[in-house]
Order: structure tokens, then C-alpha cells, then sequence
């Protein structure tokens, strides 16, 4: 049984492999290639995405699973994985607690307007009034896509006196469904975008949800960019009923310098830095691993599997 691997997660999973596992390590995209050619086992993750879905068109024919470090699945060749039959795990869990954490950042930048606070310190002036006066408690969220990251940014807002709304597919647990937050959405202060990246969640928020929004409300996403209609956010932010916008991702990324979304009034974007805000990434991702590894030589189910056919 072969495997390839990243070499940056060398130190955390070669004292743990099983004996026979033939392991080729990788540490560029070429040796990634060489290295799935044979492999039945596959974790290469690399920037940007693309080398991804590259090195996985490029497996042969033997190739069973697939591992990654990512909860998103928009780069994969899920197409090319279907074909195979192959497994593909994701890394839901492993960064939920630095995204979440992320996000209510991004909602207490906002109440408090802490980015007109740094501006000020830049300037070296003292502000006679502060910029933000928003208090979270008793203020109103919608966290849509209430999943693994989802419920950990309810949890925390919830603590600050912010009641929750969360939207899912079922509508479990008092939950929203797809087709009913929208006529919901002028009844919440902070719009959270959490859902996995799909076919349906492009342009999900548009002129007529921004139209919908309650006046001043603000949009978090720490989704994926594309999920967000650039021009009519632009547009809401300019008249003014959109409170404002913290973007962590964009669509593309790296966001061109030319780009209006970095004149936009009111606009916080923070270079899609919210998974990357922790220390414990590969730690927990090479637990995962090892852990499916284990799962998948004693043909027991694995976790994260995810659902090829939904992309998620």
C-alpha cells in the first residue's frame, strides 16, 4: 500500500505509520505528482488550490482516498473522484475553533468600529467619541450555514447576549431552510456567511437580500468570496444601508490592488486569514489522519467523509 504525503507533516505522522505503508513525501508540486502516480492514498494539500485538483488528475488508476486538511471542497476535482469511486476526507473541525473565533471578531469590529479605532492610532489622534457604539447584547444573528463552524460562532455570540438564528439544508435543531431565511433577513443585525462553497451558495447574498437586510445591518462572511455579489455590496455600502462589511475571503484572492472592495466605505477585508489564525492546524489534521488511517486498513468507517454529490 502506498501513500503520498506532505513533508511538512512528516514529524507528526511518521512515528505513528503502520509498518508496510510505502510513504512518498512530498515538498513540491512535482514530487506531489510523482508521488500520487502509484498511490492508493492521497493527502496533498498545497497553495494555491489549483495544484490540488492538478496532482489529483494525475493519480493513477489505484487511487482509493483522498485526505485533505481543507472543510471546503470548491478546488476539488470532485468530478475526477466520482469517476474513481475513490473517498475523500475533509478537515472539518481542524480549523473551526480559529474561523469561529474569527467571526465574532468580525462582528465586534464592526459594533465598535475598531478599524476607524486603528486609523485614528496611525493618525496619532484622540477621538472625542468613539466610532462604534453598537452593543452586542440583545442584537439579533443570522450564522448561515450552521454546521461544525456555524454552531461554534452561535455558541460564542450567544454568550454576548446575541440572539441566534442558524440556517441549514434540513432546518434541524430550529433552524432555517434555504428557502426561508430570506424573507427573514430584516430582522437581524449581523448576517454570517458559513456554509460550504456549492453550485447553490454562488451570489448568495445579491442587490435583493442586501435590499431585504435591516437598515444598517452588517455582512460577515468567512465562507468563500464567491458567495457574496461584489457590485451590489459595493453599491449597499456606498448609499449607506448597509452598515458594513468584514470579508474575509474574496473572490478572486489575492484581491487586486485595484480592486474596489478596498475603497469601499466601510469594508473590512482581512486577506482570508481567519483558518490560519491558530497553532494547533496540523496537529489536529494529523491526528485525523491517522486516525482514517487506521479506520481504512480495518475497512471501518472513516470520519469527515464527504458527500461527493453535494460537494461537502
Amino acid at each position: 500500500m502506498k501513500a503520498v504525503l506532505p513533508a511538512l507533516a512528516r514529524p507528526l505522522l511518521e512515528p505513528h505509520l503502520p509498518a508496510g505503508l510505502d510513504v512518498a513525501w512530498f515538498a513540491t508540486p512535482e514530487e506531489a505528482k510523482a508521488g500520487i502516480a502509484d498511490a492508493e492514498i492521497a493527502w496533498v494539500d498545497m497553495q494555491p488550490t489549483r495544484l490540488v485538483a492538478e496532482t489529483i488528475r494525475a493519480a493513477g488508476p489505484q487511487l482509493k482516498w483522498v485526505s485533505t486538511i481543507y472543510a471546503g471542497l470548491d478546488a476539488f476535482p470532485l468530478d475526477d473522484l466520482r469517476a474513481r469511486g475513490a473517498t475523500l476526507t475533509n478537515g472539518v473541525g481542524v480549523n473551526a475553533i480559529a474561523v469561529a473565533e474569527y467571526a465574532v471578531m468580525g462582528v465586534l469590529v464592526g459594533a465598535k468600529r475598531f478599524d476607524e479605532v486603528l486609523r485614528a492610532h496611525d493618525r496619532r489622534e484622540w477621538p472625542k467619541d468613539a466610532p462604534g457604539k453598537l452593543e452586542l447584547f440583545e442584537t439579533r444573528a443570522l450564522v448561515i450555514g450552521y454546521g461544525a463552524i456555524g454552531r461554534l460562532i452561535g455558541d460564542r455570540l450567544a454568550a454576548f447576549g446575541v440572539e441566534v438564528t442558524g440556517v441549514t439544508r434540513s432546518g434541524r435543531d430550529g433552524t432555517l431552510t434555504p428557502d426561508q431565511w430570506r424573507d427573514r433577513l430584516g430582522e437581524f443585525d449581523w448576517i454570517v456567511l458559513a456554509a460550504p462553497s456549492t453550485g447553490d451558495t454562488k451570489a448568495l447574498i445579491g442587490a435583493a437580500e442586501l435590499a431585504a437586510m435591516k437598515p444598517g445591518a452588517w455582512l460577515v462572511n468567512i465562507a468563500r468570496g464567491d458567495m457574496i455579489d461584489d457590485a451590489a455590496v459595493i453599491a449597499a455600502l456606498e448609499s449607506g444601508r448597509l452598515g458594513g462589511a468584514f470579508l474575509d475571503p474574496t473572490d478572486p484572492e489575492p484581491l487586486p490592488a485595484d480592486h474596489p472592495l478596498w475603497r469601499a466605505p466601510r469594508c473590512i477585508v482581512t486577506m482570508h486569514l481567519s483558518g490560519r489564525s491558530q497553532t494547533k492546524m496540523f496537529q489536529r489534521a494529523g491526528a485525523l489522519f491517522l486516525r482514517n488511517l487506521a479506520a481504512y486498513r480495518e475497512d471501518r468507517p472513516m470520519e469527515n467523509v464527504a458527500d461527493l454529490a453535494a460537494g461537502y
